[in-house]
Formats: structure tokens, C-alpha cells, sequence
């Protein structure tokens, strides 16, 4: 499966003298596939250092290479990703060692110490847009796009909104791609993995003006993961030209999530996935196979077995 420029579909905000340069970054950071193999490293903020020393909540050891900030880099120039989302400064800080790495610019974090019972989440810019096209212009760093997280129904909504609407307009005026997290959370949401719900955020990403949006894999009692897969089209509909890409989650069986991965595009129509904790939390050998199989069927359009067969060195898999 491969697609060439005459294929993406440019946004209208786009100017003209930026066209080229837009389907060049999408083509980059879906390797000419349409499809979005994200690598997510945010989560030295997001999640502290939890998710990167000992062992996960599900008791499984994390590897002591993902102690090392550098780990994401080494990963992300070895395997075969889309890009790499990560904040302004962690990737001013060892950007230029890994040159090769496309970059997307992840605008916004929090850690979450303030629990969302006690104050409905809200997560703001940390830098202008125009700091990422110093970084990009300056350093000569291939950064295809910015990322942005929303929290629907929190009370603090509205700014979070504004904020991503107006960096979708200026990475399309820039030529570049605007990826947006889309997580329903606070005090106003039951059910944050409903499927009609999660339908709903995709559909607001879309009206932000997101080439991609970031969810979580819906849930609900009584689906089984057949019926997540079939329930989570829903979101891959309502997000129209929008692409879905699925959270990857807390770490897990390998072969599992690999099946779910498949699943969500071939049964859901996703059009790829964000991974981080199941790459990262690997030593760098096991997880440069992980990314490669993961790539396998999101990029490659290959089945579980033979991507599984990656993971375990038993066969290549390199675009």
C-alpha cells in the first residue's frame, strides 16, 4: 500500500507556496503508507518518572536502558517509526545527535499530580509556535508537526480548544502537520472509554482542523475485543479526513497488542497508532524489533503472525 503527493488530501488553510511541503511531511511521517506509526515520548512529563524506573502497575520490569532520556533517540533513529512526539526541550537537547528522526513538537504537558477529582485537568502551551520554527529553521531538524492535547469535558475545555484550533492553523500555514491527543476527562465524564464518547472527540479534532487524532481505545461492559474493534469504528467515521490513531497504552502481552494493532485497522479503519510505554520500557534491541513490528502492520500492511515473527528477530522488517 503506498501513496505518492497527487494522494494527500491538503488541507484549504494550506497556502499554496506550502502545498509541497505538507505532502512531503505527510508522506515522511506516514512512509508514503497514509498510515501514522507514532512514537510517544511525552511521558517524561506526563507520567514523571514512573513509567521509566522498576516495574510497570502491572508488575512487568522496565528495563534499565529506559532510565536514560537518550533511550527514546536511540530507538527512534534505529527503528522504523513515523515520527517522534516530544517535547521542545528534550528534543533541542539531543536532536542533533539524531538527525535523522522526523520530530513533532508535543505543545503541551502536564504531570498528573494534581489528581483530576481534585481539579479538573486543563494543560496549556508551554512555548509559542514560533519557538518550534526557531528549532526548526536554527537547528535544521526535520520537525514535520506539532502535537496538542485536549481535555473534553473538563471545565477548562474552551482554552484548551482555542489553543489547538489556532496551532492547526499555523502548522498547516507552515506546511506542517497538527496532531492532536483527545482525551475526555474531569469531573463532568463517567465513562471516559465509551465508544459513542471517544466517536465524539474524534469528530471534535476534525472540526479543530488535526490531520491526526490521538484517542484511546474504547471500552464498554460487555465487548469483547472483536466488539471494541467493531464499536471503535464509530470514532474512525465521525473523524472523516481526520485520521484515528490509537493510545497504545500501558505496557502488555506482546502478541496481544499486536492483534488489537491490527484490529483497530483493519476491523476499526484506523489509520495508525501511538506507542510509547511498549516500545520504550524495553531494553533498545527488544524495542527497536517492537517499533519494526508495529510498523510492519501499520506501514506495511502485514499480518500479525509475520509482524509478531519481527518482534522475535525471526524475520526484517525496514522502510
Amino acid at each position: 500500500m503506498k501513496i505518492n503527493k497527487k494522494d494527500v488530501k491538503i488541507p484549504a488553510d494550506v497556502p499554496k507556496d506550502m502545498m509541497n511541503e505538507y505532502a512531503d511531511n505527510f508522506l515522511l511521517a506516514t512512509k508514503n503508507s497514509g498510515r501514522l506509526m507514532l512514537f510517544a515520548g511525552d511521558q517524561k512529563i506526563e507520567h514523571l518518572n514512573d513509567d521509566f524506573v522498576g516495574k510497570t502497575k502491572e508488575g512487568m520490569d522496565i528495563s534499565a536502558d529506559d532510565a536514560d532520556p537518550e533511550h527514546f533517540f536511540k530507538i527512534a533513529s534505529s527503528g522504523t517509526i513515523g515520527c517522534f512526539a516530544g517535547q521542545l526541550g528534550l528534543v533541542a537537547r539531543y536532536g542533533r545527535d539524531y538527525p535523522d528522526v522526523p520530530y513533532l513538537i508535543k505543545m503541551n504537558s502536564k504531570t498528573g499530580l494534581i489528581n483530576v477529582k481534585q481539579k479538573d485537568p486543563i494543560s496549556q502551551t508551554l512555548y509559542d509556535f514560533e519557538d518550534v520554527l526557531e528549532l526548526k529553521h536554527n537547528s535544521g531538524l526535520n520537525i514535520i508537526g506539532i502535537g496538542y492535547t485536549i481535555y473534553l469535558g473538563s471545565e477548562f475545555e474552551y482554552m484548551m480548544m482555542q489553543e489547538a484550533a489556532r496551532l492547526a492553523t499555523w502548522a498547516h500555514q507552515n506546511g506542517m502537520l497538527a496532531i492532536f491527543w483527545m482525551y475526555p476527562r474531569g469531573e463532568a465524564v463517567e465513562a471516559e472509554k465509551d465508544p459513542h464518547l471517544i466517536a465524539g472527540a474524534a469528530g471534535v479534532a476534525l472540526s479543530l482542523g488535526a490531520d491526526f487524532a490521538k484517542v484511546n481505545y474504547p471500552n464498554k461492559k460487555g465487548l469483547d475485543e472483536k466488539g471494541r474493534a467493531k464499536a471503535f469504528k464509530e470514532a474512525t467515521v465521525a473523524a472523516g479526513r481526520t485520521g484515528i490513531i490509537t493510545s497504545g497504552g500501558s505496557a502488555r502481552d506482546v502478541k496481544v497488542f499486536l492483534q488489537e494493532t491490527y484490529d483497530q485497522i483493519h476491523i476499526s479503519g484506523c489509520s495508525g497508532n501511538a506507542t510509547g510505554r511498549n516500545i520504550h520500557q524495553k531494553d533498545f534491541d527488544e524495542a527497536v524489533r517492537m517499533c519494526n513490528a508495529i510498523s510492519a502492520i501499520t506501514i506495511g500492511n502485514h499480518d500479525v503472525e509475520f509482524a509478531y515473527k519481527v518482534y522475535k528477530g525471526d524475520e526484517k522488517f525496514k522502510v
